[in-house]
This record gives structure tokens, C-alpha cells and sequence, in this order.
């Protein structure tokens, strides 16, 4: 397979004569007669005169910034003169507020520099954090072949990171593997489809369509002015009992979180794991809007989670990371609770199931981003509940919330499982329970149940979550926070 050079690459995904470079005159003051034979040969060899070029263009006419790695000069290389530029680049687009593309393909620090470069990638980090706490999108491209410091800097700080189709990308370089322990580095691990598999890339995406995938991120992103939202209103609802909401958010044809993007929202970019080494099928993590408004989207996903792969301590990590990347991007965060509860097993035990369920309740709590929480079907347990607390909490009308499912508390109580109808009664557990106590905020109406309309149910709520999410983007979010956890207060009815 051909790779593209930097030049190639930005040409392909930048508008036609937008580019501009940054870049001056590497200094090369004390460079050795040797190196500065090398260094002259490998600009000859390659068209540029570093392994890094740097630079601004319009991306669908939006304005980027662009860091990209040239791998044919040193092997990519970073050396000191590499460094400076790169860092400069960072330091502009963050003065000047601008998206930050990054595509390096590298085999790390250039070693006829040693530690002197190799420390440079500190300093790299620190730009890039910089540019990210500024609220400033970082968006990645690994290409062919990523290695080495740079992989464990710029590499991998991305807000979203995707991968070239085959790239080789890991710490690690295979050669000096082999020479180090006399065996070659187990195939198969060090390539981008892997990394996707075990949830430290977003995505697998050729060059050629990287630019739309740039487009769409940004366009959720870098939210414009907030649109105006007519209310879609409440419907008066029929009263159904406990046991029979319960019964019908159960049905395999209720409609889960991938119908309703499918159905509602206007764009989805589905994003994939921890990016520390976990994924799970059972929770949906993306970037999505609903009408004009950008949103992190953490859905549990009802099709992905079975009775032998139920919500684990993973799924929760990697929600914790959609937490952190709504408040890194200014952006409101959307949960969406449908689970017959998390994993119970040796595994999830030793994998800190009940401390993630805690950090994601205190994470959500005092989040510096504004909050919609969507009850959508099943919310059985701690698994349901680390979802819940939000600015806002809207329910469809047969969901409900328990402490454990009916037929668990039934055994506890009664010793039985009989009595679940019983307890479901009695433990108040339905939307309707729950928006009389204050903790729902509104009911989305099902005629009569979501599983025999799933188009015109998921169009419903996809209308009020965008209301809702345009109303929270004229709130006040320090306000928002500081009122968040007393909402949860459950008074009795009638007291407010």
C-alpha cells in the first residue's frame, strides 16, 4: 500500500489553494558535519526541510490549523528543530482559537539528537494541553507508521483520534524489539484495526475520507449561535400500572439508543472506548446533534449488553471519558439510561464496578458542563443510576428507575419473586412516580408503547432533546452545577 506525505495528505483534505504554511528556516547552530550531511540528504530526499510541517487552510471553509509529520525525512524523526515548530504551531492555534488537525507518522525522537530531543516531547505534551484546556478542538490522524514518543505524546492526546487503514501504531518499534529480545514483536498487535478492537482509536479511516469525517466533527464541535426551539409540549397520559411499564420497557422491539440517532438525530460520529485499552458492546459513545445542537452523546445500548456480557466497569470508564471531552469542548453532555442492570461477576468485582459507579455519580454531580439525562427504557441498579444526575431529566413513559429490578427486591423482602408486581408498586419506580417527586422533569408520551411505534416514539423525543439541549446552551453552567445534585432531593409530592 502507497502512504501519502504530509503535502499529499493536506492537499487531499484541505480546500483547493487554502494552505499556508507556518514554518521558517530550521536552526541548525551546532549541528555536527555528519548530521548536517544527513539532515541535507534527507531534505533533498523528501522536498521538505523537517520531519515536521506546520501550517493553516480551510477545511469546507472553516478555518484549521495543521501539524503533520513527513515520515520520508529521518523517518519522521523528532529532533530539537522538529520540536520548536511544532510547539510554535500548537502556541498560534491556541492564540489564535483555531482547530488544531494533527497527522503525524513518525518512528519518535530522532536519535542522532539523544535525550535532547527526546525531552522535547514534554514540552509537546504541555502545548497540546494548553491548546485543549483552552477549549480548542485537538483532532488526531495516526498514519503509517506512528511509533515511539511521538505515539506517547501529540500522538495520543487527541480529543478524537482515528488511524490509516494497516497503519503500524503502538510505543514499541518492531525492530528494536528484535534486536533487544532476539524475537520479532507478536504480529497483528501494533496496527490500527487492533488498537480499534481494544478501544484506544476512535476509528479506522482511509485518507480519502478524513476530511469528511474532520467536517463533521467540527461542525458538532464548534457550535454556532443557539438556535430557536419551539417547545413540542407534554401530553396528558393515561395512568398504566408499575408492572405493565415495567412488562413493555422489557419487549426485544422497544427501540434502544441506536434507533433514536438513526431516527432523531441530524448526524452521529460514533466514538469507541476508553482510549486506555477498554471498550465495551454495551455502551454507545459519540459526538452527535439533535437539530443544529452539538452534544456528547453516552448511551447504554440495549443490544449490546447480554446476560453474559452485562455492563461492566469498562463501559463506566468509558463514559467517564465522555465526560471529560464535554467539558474539554464546551459542549452539553447527553446520557441515556436502558439497562436491566450492570455486570455481576467476579470480573466486574475486581475491575472496581461499585468505585466507577461512585466516580461517575461525583463526575456528573459536579460536572462543568450542562447535563440531559434521557430514561429510556430499563434502569435497574447502580449501573442506571450512574447515568441519572443531570441538569435535566426526561423520561419516556414506560421507563423506570429501581434500586434493583422487582424480582430482586421481591427476594429480599418476600423471599420470592412472586410479589415483583408488588414491589414495583411500592417502590415507586415508574416515570410517572419519579416526575411527581421532582426527579423527572418530562414525560415523553407512548402510543401505547414505544416497541409498536419505534419511528414516530424516537422522532418524539429527538424533538424534545432538542429543545432541551437548546435551552441549556442559554443557561448560566456554573448555575447549573451548583444547583444540580439538591435536584435529586425526591420530595414528596406536592411539596415544592
Amino acid at each position: 500500500m502507497t502512504h501519502l506525505g504530509a503535502r499529499e495528505l493536506i492537499d487531499l483534505v484541505l480546500d483547493e489553494g487554502s494552505w499556508d504554511s507556518w514554518d521558517t528556516p530550521p536552526d541548525r547552530a551546532g549541528v555536527s558535519p555528519d548530521y548536517a550531511q544527513a539532515l541535507a540528504r534527507a531534505a533533498e530526499r523528501s522536498g521538505v526541510d523537517e520531519s515536521v510541517i506546520s501550517g493553516e487552510g480551510t477545511l469546507r471553509g472553516r478555518r484549521v490549523a495543521v501539524v503533520a509529520g513527513e515520515f520520508s525525512f529521518l523517518a519522521g524523526s523528532i529532533g530539537r528543530a522538529s520540536a520548536e515548530r511544532l510547539i510554535a504551531a500548537v502556541e498560534r492555534a491556541t492564540e489564535q482559537r483555531i482547530p488544531l488537525l494533527a497527522a503525524p507518522a513518525s518512528g519518535g525522537t530522532r536519535m542522532q539528537e539523544g535525550t535532547p530531543a527526546f525531552v522535547q516531547m514534554v514540552r509537546i505534551s504541555a502545548a497540546v494541553a494548553r491548546h485543549k484546556s483552552a477549549g480548542l478542538p485537538y483532532l488526531v490522524y495516526l498514519r503509517h507508521p506512528t511509533t515511539g514518543g511521538v505515539m506517547a505524546s501529540w500522538g495520543s492526546l487527541g480529543h478524537i483520534t482515528v488511524a490509516e487503514p494497516g497503519a503500524l501504531v503502538g510505543f514499541l518499534g518492531p525492530r528494536v524489539y528484535q534486536a533487544l529480545y532476539g524475537e520479532p514483536f507478536p504480529a497483528g498487535v501494533q496496527t490500527a484495526e487492533n488498537l480499534f478492537a481494544h478501544g484506544i482509536v476512535d476509528a479506522v479511516v482511509p485518507p480519502e475520507e478524513i476530511g469528511d469525517v474532520l467536517d463533521r466533527a467540527l461542525k458538532i464541535l464548534s457550535p454556532g449561535e443557539v438556535e430557536q426551539v419551539a417547545d413540542p409540549g407534554e401530553e396528558d397520559l393515561p395512568e398504566v400500572d408499575a408492572w405493565d411499564a415495567i412488562t413493555r420497557s422489557r419487549r426485544t422491539e422497544r427501540p434502544g439508543v441506536r434507533r433514536l440517532l438513526r431516527y432523531a438525530a441530524t448526524d452521529v460520529i460514533p466514538l469507541n472506548g476508553t482510549g486506555q485499552g477498554e471498550s465495551e458492546p454495551g455502551l454507545m459513545i459519540a459526538l452527535a446533534r439533535f437539530g443544529d445542537a452539538g452534544c456528547v452523546f453516552l448511551g447504554q445500548d440495549r443490544r449490546g449488553q447480554t446476560a453474559s456480557l452485562a455492563l461492566g466497569p469498562g463501559a463506566l470508564r468509558e463514559a467517564r471519558r465522555g465526560m471529560r471531552l464535554a467539558v474539554d469542548l464546551g459542549l452539553p453532555l447527553v446520557t441515556v439510561i436502558d439497562t436491566p442492570g450492570a455486570t455481576l461477576s467476579a470480573e466486574a468485582e475486581e475491575g472496581g464496578l461499585a468505585g466507577e459507579i461512585a466516580r461517575c455519580l461525583a463526575d456528573l454531580a459536579m460536572l462543568d458542563a450542562p447535563t440531559l439525562c434521557l430514561m429510556l427504557g430499563e434502569g435497574n441498579g447502580g449501573g442506571a443510576l450512574a447515568f441519572l444526575p443531570a441538569d435535566r431529566v426526561i423520561a419516556a413513559q414506560h421507563a423506570w428507575l429501581s434500586p434493583l429490578p422487582p424480582e430482586g427486591a421481591s427476594a429480599i423482602v418476600h423471599r420470592d419473586t412472586d410479589h415483583a408486581p408488588e414491589m414495583a408498586r411500592a417502590q415507586q419506580v415508574r416515570a410517572q412516580d419519579l416526575r411527581a417527586r421532582g426527579v423527572v422533569d418530562r414525560i415523553v408520551a407512548e402510543h401505547p408503547d414505544a416497541a409498536d411505534e419505534p419511528e414516530e416514539f424516537c422522532l418524539r423525543v429527538g424533538a424534545v432533546l432538542r429543545f432541551e439541549l437548546a435551552w441549556l446552551r442559554q443557561q448560566d453552567a456554573k448555575a447549573l452545577r451548583l444547583r444540580r445534585p439538591d435536584r435529586f432531593r425526591a420530595v414528596s409530592p406536592g411539596a415544592r
